[in-house]
């Protein structure tokens, strides 16, 4: 029997998890999600932040609309695509806030297939034990803006401890996993000192991206009236950025999976 109590996939934690950590979204592959990889992703729902231009108001503001796909299922179509299905991406909404995730990552990971945890970094003790147990084989972590409270707190959209963002950061950068940072760059809200800030703040980082911001579906609604920085723009800011991290790039939000629940 594994350590964690229990040793197969019919155990009775199967019945326990899929009640208390409910799938809002579960898309069976994607060739663009995580570099290199084919991959399924988990949405899980809720979120401590409200990030005007997030894409998934549904899960941030109205989760319980959503259907719960059972954990029992997820498990049995990741089974069912051993072999040419890499990993998972866990994503949400914040993956950190439900407190038996790390109850299915361990199912997960007895599958034996990669696992990336998608997160703002706002819960570092729980990164951290994550990471102890080797449940993680990657984490993308968001930073919103340069860790200044109050431009903090006008991009996230709350309050947010500043020393768990750089706690956070200290454990990725010093964990030993795969990992990379990332910026979803909003013209109302940052610029490129704004960018450069955060490069400097991670110093040394293997992996620092830029996401084009989109009008489209956004939780503030005044965000859909922001015209995007122009890509020539954007890859000027992670120039910028690249100077400090060993490598900067632009990624666009558009077909970043390929299809949603919602």
């Amino acid at each position: 029997m594994m350590k964690d109590g229990f040793a197969s996939l019919n155990h009775p934690y199967m019945k326990w998890c899929s009640v208390i950590l409910p799938i809002k979204g579960f898309i069976e592959n994607s060739l663009i999600e995580w570099e290199s990889k084919i991959v399924s992703i988990v949405f899980l729902p809720t979120c401590n932040l409200r990030c005007p231009y997030c894409h998934a108001p549904h899960l941030v503001q109205t989760p319980n609309e959503l259907e719960s796909i059972p954990v029992e299922a997820v498990i049995d179509k990741m089974r069912q695509n051993l072999g040419w299905v890499d990993g998972v991406v866990v994503t949400g909404g914040e993956p950190t806030t439900h407190k038996q995730l790390d109850v299915f990552l361990r199912l997960l990971k007895e599958l034996g297939i990669l696992v990336r945890l998608d997160t703002n970094g706002t819960n570092p003790q729980t990164l951290k034990n994550l990471i102890a147990r080797n449940l993680l084989d990657c984490v993308a972590m968001d930073i919103k803006a340069p860790l200044q409270k109050e431009k903090y707190a006008l991009v996230s959209g709350v309050p947010c401890a500043i020393e768990d963002i750089e706690e956070s950061i200290r454990i990725i950068m010093e964990s030993g996993i795969e990992y990379e940072f990332r910026t979803t760059v909003c013209p109302s809200q940052l610029d490129g000192d704004d960018i450069e800030d955060i490069a400097m703040t991670i110093q040394g980082a293997r992996r620092y991206i830029l996401q084009a911001f989109r009008p489209n579906h956004c939780l503030g609604t005044e965000m859909l009236k922001v015209e995007p920085y122009p890509q020539e723009m954007l890859r000027g800011f992670a120039s910028r950025a690249g100077k400090y991290v060993e490598y900067c790039c632009v990624r666009g939000e558009e077909g970043k999976v390929l299809q949603r629940n919602w």
